[in-house]
């Protein structure tokens, strides 16, 4: 009779001189980790490991802006040359063991997010490793929220001139700014916009909420931040560009409802790449879109911006 395999060990890492042990098994940001833990967005007693002896079979760490509170589960990988049901019973384990140590008791579960290869349905070695992650969450009462895509404009790629349809000044303030984004909050495409109104948020307090909790925290200058008019002074809508703490983005672009279906998109899109490119030694500017807004996916790529990934985020509502 074969021996059952022992159980594993599901514990935290000590410090960062555990980090070439949580890199055992690889992920697209295991390139941020050690900055990430020196600048205090991640900590050593968020980042967990379920081991057997010296072989890792499953891993989590959870990502905050100043290291206070876990904002984002991102990282969640499994050894994949283990067979199911092993496989999922070991990151089902070691999900439980550390959300239960890192989330405070009665606080949400943050969302969880991953990154995806752009063919990972195709692709049966890419969509065996996508479902089995998937599956663990579900058995926890996670469902999916949204897929998207992930763009990069790179440089050398042409950039339109300025088409003069639009004139473009700076952002006056958060008031001037929200004065926009409610009413383009009203019909949004954006899953997560969605998902703030189902909660009961008015537009306004939706608009204000994403204001607060995401373009507020950007450090790069307001001054880059544009609403677009028409020539007589009627708003059109508005672009971010910012830089996060990786990349330069497109944070945000918003159309009125009553602007749409003029093309205004591209020059909007146009004007926050002309921002950024402009700034020194950018060599990509980074953006997303939600898998279903068509729309926007359509503009990021007449301006040139490649899909070179997709991503999903998961929810858990109680």
């Amino acid at each position: 009779m074969l021996d059952a395999p022992l159980e594993p060990t599901v514990r935290p890492i000590s410090g960062p001189e555990e980090l070439d042990l949580f890199c055992r098994l690889s992920y697209v940001l295991d390139h941020e980790l050690a900055d990430d833990l020196a600048s205090g967005r991640r900590r050593p007693d968020w980042m967990w490991v379920a081991l057997r002896g010296d072989r890792v079979l499953a891993r989590i760490a959870w990502w905050s802006k100043d290291g206070k509170e876990p904002l984002l589960l991102d990282f969640f990988d499994l050894d994949d040359t283990l067979p199911e049901p092993e496989r999922g019973e070991v990151g089902l384990r070691l999900l439980e063991a550390a959300t239960a140590a890192v989330v405070p008791a009665g606080a949400p579960r943050p969302e969880y997010g991953r990154y995806i290869p752009p063919d990972w349905r195709e692709d049966p070695a890419a969509r065996d490793v996508v479902e089995a992650r998937i599956r663990v969450m579900e058995r926890t009462g996670a469902r999916m929220l949204v897929e998207r895509l992930r763009l990069e404009w790179r440089a050398g790629t042409p950039v339109p001139a300025d088409s003069g349809r639009l004139r473009f000044r700076p952002v006056a303030g958060r008031e001037d700014l929200l004065a926009l984004m409610a009413p383009v909050m009203e019909g949004t495409l954006d899953a997560h916009g969605q998902q703030d109104l189902a909660s009961g948020l008015s537009a306004r307090e939706a608009a204000e909420k994403q204001y607060d909790e995401e373009l507020a925290n950007y450090s790069t200058p307001q001054e880059w931040w544009r609403v677009a008019e028409l020539p007589d002074g009627e708003p059109v809508g508005f672009v971010i560009p910012a830089r996060n703490s990786y990349n330069p983005i497109i944070a945000y672009i918003g159309v009125l409802p009553a602007q749409r279906g003029h093309g205004y998109i591209d020059e909007l899109l146009a004007e926050g790449t002309r921002v950024l490119a402009g700034q020194d030694g950018v060599e990509r500017i980074r953006a997303a879109t939600d898998l279903g807004n068509v729309p926007m996916a359509k503009s990021f790529a007449r301006l040139g911006y490649v899909n070179f990934e997709r991503a999903f985020d998961m929810v858990w509502d109680d």
